[in-house]
């Protein structure tokens, strides 16, 4: 069993409760715009790290972080990237894959807004977990936790940050 961390759009702020909600994962999965590398590198300091780079982060974090990550943990296809969209309104840069190809579990931020989807046309868990930083419209900044063992995906919980 893989117990996973997951937040998204920090831009640069990264709240000393993350440590605390996320001191029993195993692994921090950040789902872009981490605003700076120093951000990225205080998470990676902390706990084994795999992220993707945002439309607001810079050439030093791209050049570390890719646009799309594709990866198998226990024994769920993972597939994150920063802009993705969700079930039924998919960005068009994964579109035509995500149908053809579909991951288990597809992550993506960007939007600000904490959803937790399954999309039955593909048989695919869609998570993005809102907004952990202090900039953009949200009102609460989120992270989740979940589980991963197998080929199942369980104890998903959300957890609220406080207003932003």
């Amino acid at each position: 069993m893989v117990k996973i961390g997951l937040l998204s759009d920090t831009h640069s702020y990264l709240d000393d409760a993350v440590f605390k909600y996320f001191d029993t994962c195993d692994e921090i999965w950040h789902a872009g715009d981490f605003g700076t590398l120093a951000l990225a590198d205080e998470l990676a300091a902390f706990k084994p790290l795999r992220g993707v780079y945002g439309n607001i982060d810079d050439h030093a974090l791209r050049a570390v972080y890719p646009e799309h990550l594709k990866f198998t943990c226990e024994k769920v296809n993972v597939w994150m990237t920063h802009i993705g969209g969700y079930p039924d309104r998919y960005s068009p840069s994964v579109k035509k894959e995500i149908y053809t190809k579909p991951p288990k579990l597809f992550i993506s931020g960007h939007s600000h807004i904490l959803k937790v989807m399954f999309d039955k046309k593909i048989q695919c868990l869609h998570i993005n977990p809102g907004a952990a930083g202090k900039i953009g419209w949200h009102k609460q900044r989120t992270l989740i936790r979940f589980c991963i063992s197998e080929e199942k995906i369980h104890t998903l919980e959300v957890v609220e940050l406080g207003a932003r």
